[in-house]
């Protein structure tokens, strides 16, 4: 059975830095695209970052670039989400997915939720002012 256990969320002030980590059992996805996404309150899921099997390509929502940085160790079987300079519309619920496809053929491929195949049950992220 394939589990994605995402961890680091919390609690932090405005300019903070959080790292997020998921960890995934049950099959590697060394090959495979990675990715973030996240869903405030009463807002729908939206992308935040992804990257592709070959690690080639790492892309992000424009509200991101800059301050968040997506990285993955194979040998944990594991993908990173690095917060920095975090701000109050950050606030969410950040979930970890992982795709059966190594990459897609354009950047829109990486941002639509029906392209992963598995989801974390999700960590809550809440900045303040």
């Amino acid at each position: 059975q394939v589990q994605l256990v995402e961890s680091g969320g919390g609690l932090a002030q405005a300019g903070d830095s959080l790292r997020l980590a998921c960890a995934a059992s049950g099959r590697t996805f060394s090959d495979k695209t990675m990715g973030w996404f996240r869903q405030a309150p009463g807002k729908e899921r939206e992308f935040v970052a992804a990257m592709s099997g070959n690690r080639f390509i790492r892309l992000y929502t424009d509200s991101v670039k800059g301050r968040f940085s997506i990285s993955r160790d194979n040998a944990k079987n594991t993908v990173y989400l690095q917060m920095n300079d975090l701000k109050p519309e950050d606030t969410a619920v950040y979930y970890c997915t992982a795709s059966s496809a190594a990459d897609y053929l354009d950047a829109a491929g990486y941002q639509q939720t029906q392209n992963y195949n598995y989801w974390g049950q999700g960590t809550q992220v809440t900045v303040s002012s």
